[in-house]
């Protein structure tokens, strides 16, 4: 199952090709969303005037519609206090937000596409792919 971050929904409704093209090659049922992720897609839209907002979250609605929404249960809980504790312990930490995706996808055993490759690559176990452009990054 591909678990998409915010970053990869955003570059989608960008249409930048490399993650239009690998997000249309794939089923709707082997992608997933975090619920983490849907909220940090919302609350960026609500922070626009209304004429911009509300075609775009009608828009990320619809794209929602057909994915596996992950709900942060106590599995994932579970896989995110083991992260954050490895991560402190390294001296390597990440955002919570980050922390919270990671252990979402975790759970799931799922393989996160996002393009924050440099704090998701910390995170032990954790399966990723980078669909886009700057490949390097």
């Amino acid at each position: 199952m591909f678990v998409l971050d915010s970053n990869t929904i955003s570059y989608y409704f960008r249409n930048e090709p490399c993650v239009v093209q690998e997000l249309q090659a794939i089923s709707p049922n082997h992608i997933a969303v975090p619920a983490i992720v849907v909220y940090e897609l919302k609350y960026g839209l609500l922070r626009l005037p209304p004429e911009v907002c509300k075609p775009r979250m009608h828009a990320l609605e619809k794209f929602l519609r057909f994915m596996t929404i992950l709900p942060f249960d106590e599995s994932a809980a579970g896989y995110a206090a083991r992260v954050r504790s490895e991560l402190e312990q390294q001296g390597t930490p990440i955002g919570t937000h980050d922390i919270l995706i990671a252990a979402t996808t975790l759970a799931v055993q799922g393989t996160l596409v996002t393009r924050n490759v440099r704090e998701f690559s910390r995170v032990n176990g954790l399966s990723w792919v980078n669909w886009h452009n700057d490949k390097s990054v």
